[in-house]
């Protein structure tokens, strides 16, 4: 015979179900999708807004005079790539005309830190850069 003690809830153990395994990502898979992270990392118009949007929220034409050669539809598409990603938030603000500023989120500000060092490198090796070319240039 099996005796069974009902005891109060707040006595109870459940077992948690163990977490999701995360998926095996592998950025070298063509369907991988960290891909979609790396294209946008690698755009150099997502470096440069980010870089903008951390230091402070910024309208739409303050980002375009700020960035020397991007244009209006670049601006605007790049700008919807990354509200969608979750690495910037649009307010809308109702004022006559409509305003429209971009920050950046959380999220983003991870990302911008991580190419922060991209920038710093680009900053610090560029001479060099430049003389590997001259120098590839000049044996072509």
């Amino acid at each position: 015979m099996i005796l069974v003690k009902n005891a109060p809830a707040a006595h109870l153990i459940t077992a948690e179900k163990p977490p999701e395994p995360a998926p095996p990502w592998n950025a070298y898979a063509a369907a991988c999708p960290t891909r979609l992270v790396l294209d946008r990392i690698a755009d150099k118009w997502t470096v440069l807004i980010l870089g903008l949007l951390l230091r402070q929220p910024l309208r739409f034409n303050a980002l375009l005079r700020e960035i020397e050669g991007l244009s209006q539809k670049v601006l605007s598409q790049t700008l919807k790539r990354l509200e969608r990603d979750g690495l910037v938030t649009r307010t809308v603000f109702p004022t006559v005309p409509v305003s429209v500023e971009y920050a950046i989120t959380p999220l983003g500000r991870t990302l911008a830190a991580a190419m922060h060092s991209l920038v710093d490198w680009a900053h610090a090796n560029i001479e060099a850069v430049l003389a590997a070319q001259r120098r590839y240039d000049g044996d072509a």
